[in-house]
């Protein structure tokens, strides 16, 4: 049996599935990551993308953070992408509890913060990798695995810039899995792709409709 093959095809379903959950802003969407980067992390590391494997870890904690924070302020409810007047209305029992997390802009004073996440974390794993593995796409590797990093958390907050950091994500990610001969993966990504423009768009109109 082709493991590389069936981890290719099993990452493809789990993708598209987390996709369709994060364009509607559906809560289900972290269940889904937590167990994609299992799936990723097995690929990864059979095709030597060491920074990739590694991240998938930081992808099931950073799962766990924003599902509680969706849960907590209720603003990942399958619901979420539904008109308010469409709602069934429930009694109010959030006295006490947090704001609903409301689909929103990256607020610009965290973009000098986010830009400085992103270089102090593409250059650690960058020296890493140089240092510690036989790598041949440390740059790159790094350099996506950066991005994500800033991502996911973006994601977590609702913000719609992260459909555009993602953009970059899956652009690069092509490239470097068809190198990689995962070209399975690199079609998935390629979709990513198309769908990350689509849900930024979506994500937009939503903001202004509320």
């Amino acid at each position: 049996m082709d493991w590389k093959l069936v981890l290719q095809f099993t990452g493809i379903v789990l993708g598209l599935l987390y996709l369709w959950l994060e364009y509607h802003a559906d809560i289900r969407l972290w269940i889904v990551g937590l167990i994609m980067p299992i799936v990723h992390g097995l690929l990864y590391y059979r095709s030597g993308l060491y920074a990739d494997c590694s991240m998938q870890i930081y992808y099931i904690l950073a799962g766990l953070y924003g599902w509680i924070v969706w849960y907590r302020t209720r603003g990942g409810s399958r619901d979420a992408g539904t008109p308010a007047k469409n709602r069934s209305v429930r009694p109010d029992h959030s006295v006490g509890r947090r704001k609903p997390l409301k689909i929103g802009h990256t607020p610009q004073r965290l973009v000098p913060v986010l830009v400085g996440v992103y270089f102090g974390t593409h250059a650690a794993i960058y020296l890493l990798l140089v240092r510690y593995t036989n790598s041949t796409v440390p740059f790159w590797d790094s350099f996506t695995t950066a991005l994500s990093v800033v991502a996911l958390w973006m994601l977590s907050r609702k913000y719609a810039e992260q459909w555009l950091v993602w953009l970059v994500v899956d652009l690069t990610t092509v490239g470097l899995y068809i190198y990689k001969d995962i070209p399975f993966t690199a079609g998935l990504y390629l979709l990513y792709s198309a769908l990350a423009v689509a849900g930024y768009l979506r994500w937009r109109k939503q903001i202004t409709a509320e």
